[in-house]
């Protein structure tokens, strides 16, 4: 049986911008039961160097019933950080057999 992981999403949220004008953000984090973390092939490593100009770390598969924001937020997997940097691949919550309907990509980061 195919069982996730515990990870933090760290959401950023817009809360001014500093003496330059610059935006300050706000982190919040938050735990996040039960995503499985997938490593990808070779060949998705490659198309999303190819798309992005990024090296496709891992893949996250999201639970069902999730509404969280994941786009361009950070994550912390096995402790460390990562950067959410994929459009989401989404199916039809009732068609997808399992508890995970959608992923992410994310990259490594600092």
């Amino acid at each position: 049986m195919i069982q996730g992981t515990t990870i933090t999403l760290i959401n950023k949220t817009r809360s001014g911008t500093d003496p330059f004008n610059a935006p300050i953000y706000t982190e919040t984090q938050t735990d996040v039961e039960n995503v499985l973390v997938a490593q990808p092939s070779a060949s998705q490593v490659i198309d999303q160097m190819n798309l992005y100009g990024k090296r496709l770390a891992y893949t996250l598969g999201i639970p069902k019933g999730d509404t969280h924001i994941w786009k361009e937020q950070d994550v912390i997997i096995f402790g460390e950080r990562f950067h959410v940097f994929t459009e989401v691949t989404k199916g039809i919550e009732e068609n997808v057999p399992g508890p995970w309907h959608h992923t992410y990509g994310v990259e490594r980061y600092g």
